[in-house]
């Protein structure tokens, strides 16, 4: 009997090639991993939907289509799918008791595409309700846990995908990333969390999105080949996203070498004198060393951003979408939601109508002050979280000595969600035993080149760890 570590260790395409090629059938693996969510989960809490007849019936299905000779680029593959992204026929609730009977109609396209590919649905992963918080906690499904430390989280909104992978709850997780929902908690627990750039995985159809225009499927995986394999099958084109890109769009080799004359940017503080906790900047920086070492030339200049550029300048328009979608809900109904969530949605109807117009101008100067910075550089290197994995119950007050807001852990995020451009964290090693993250960030499309220097971040980190 081959156990779930070895089917982990064979990776995405090692997996789904032994499937197809009959080495091994897409029902046995499922029934191994069934067996670790069982033996795992329940420390965690990672995965809130789950039941073993639906996966191993989902296997079957990939084995009787690869016995009619179709072709599956991802057969077997355990996935796991966040409670905000529907999975028909099941509770799909946001993590919240408004939507806990909700039953999703039909796939989200993103798990559609997967499904098709033969990869089979494990399960359901924990987020904060609306994905709205950067911890993994909620009313309805309690707290998700971090695999290294059940006193910790693994972050948010996309804990729960995040515990589960790096604890070998499936092997590739799909998450949502308004404002870093994936990179972080890919960041606290050792993945790989990719954010692509807007509008190459379609998402036609879901729940409505508070974060108008920001907000990506994002994937987390236990290596950047892992996240390529599942990556490159969910580039399209729907007409029927209005972020969709209306053009055959080839993203090139995404597990190609890139060429050694990269320009790469550093930005330690990306230009906005964020704060950063001594040793996790001690250890990037041992990290970008080694890319100089190893012949990657490093230039450390910041970004230029537009005067008052802070943590989430944004955010108003995340308190305004929330509100709009349940400031008027009945008293009896608002009480069923999570106090955080309820204060932001009261803090969005308070939000003028110039306020909001303003808002929404910041945006395209952010925008410019990126590209500008990409006219000169191919790559820029920063944090994905300036942090480890802190106690589920709080946030971070102080981060590098100086006292932060609650937004504080989250600062290295946002602005590229409001760019629409590809961001990518890549485990940099570990910290106080914890795992923490560098982002990879490219101009928008060139999600390519995004990848392969994760590719290379990452086998520079695993050689000096042995």
């Amino acid at each position: 009997m081959i156990a779930a570590d070895e089917l982990l260790g064979w990776g995405v395409e090692g997996l789904a090639a032994r499937v197809s090629g009959g080495r091994v059938s897409a029902r046995s693996v499922a029934e191994r991993f069934c067996d670790r969510v069982e033996q795992v989960n329940p420390a965690l809490n990672a995965l809130i939907g789950y039941e073993r007849s639906l996966v191993l019936a989902e296997a079957d299905a990939v084995d009787q289509r690869l016995a009619s000779g179709a072709s599956l680029p991802l057969a077997g593959v355990p996935i796991t799918v966040k409670d905000n992204l529907w999975v028909g026929g099941r509770r799909i609730a946001q993590g919240s008791r408004l939507f806990e009977d909700f039953i999703a109609p039909r796939d989200a396209w993103a798990v559609a595409r997967l499904r098709e590919a033969g990869a089979v649905v494990l399960g359901i992963t924990n987020c904060s309700e609306f994905a709205c918080k950067g911890v993994t906690s909620n009313p309805l499904f309690g707290v998700t846990r971090h695999p290294l430390d059940p006193s910790l989280t693994p972050g948010g909104s996309s804990g729960g995908a995040a515990s589960a992978t790096a604890a070998g709850l499936g092997m590739v997780a799909l998450g949502t990333d308004a404002g870093g929902s994936t990179r972080r908690p890919a960041a606290h627990c050792g993945l790989v969390g990719l954010k692509p750039s807007s509008g190459l995985v379609p998402h036609p159809w879901g729940f409505a999105e508070p974060n108008f225009g920001v907000s990506v499927i994002g994937v987390l995986a236990r290596s950047a080949a892992d996240c390529v394999a599942v990556y490159r099958e969910l580039i399209a084109f729907d007409a029927g996203d209005p972020a969709g890109v209306p053009i055959v769009f080839d993203p090139g080799d995404l597990s190609a070498e890139p060429p050694r004359g990269l320009r790469i940017g550093w930005s330690p503080r990306l230009g906005c004198e964020f704060p950063v906790d001594g040793d996790v900047l001690a250890q990037f920086e041992r990290v970008v060393a080694a890319l100089e070492a190893d012949g990657w030339p490093i230039s450390r200049i910041d970004p230029q951003w537009p005067a008052g550029t802070r943590t989430y300048p944004l955010l108003a328009l995340q308190q305004a979408g929330l509100h709009a979608l349940y400031g008027q809900r009945p008293p009896a109904e608002r009480a069923l939601i999570d106090p955080d969530l309820n204060a932001q949605i009261d803090e969005g109807g308070r939000h003028s109508a110039r306020l909001i117009a303003e808002t929404v101008r910041r945006r395209e100067p952010i925008v410019m002050s990126l590209a500008r910075y990409f006219e000169h550089h191919d790559v820029l290197l920063c944090p994905s979280a300036p942090v480890t994995a802190w106690p589920h119950d709080t946030v971070p007050q102080q981060i590098g000595g100086e006292p932060v807001g609650p937004r504080g852990h989250a600062a290295f995020t946002p602005l590229f969600n409001y760019c629409g451009v590809p961001a990518c964290s890549v485990p940099a090693g570990r910290v106080r035993g914890l795992p923490v993250g560098l982002q990879v960030v490219g101009p928008r499309f060139e999600d390519a080149r995004v990848m392969q220097m994760v590719a290379v971040i990452e086998r520079l980190v695993s050689t000096a760890s042995h």
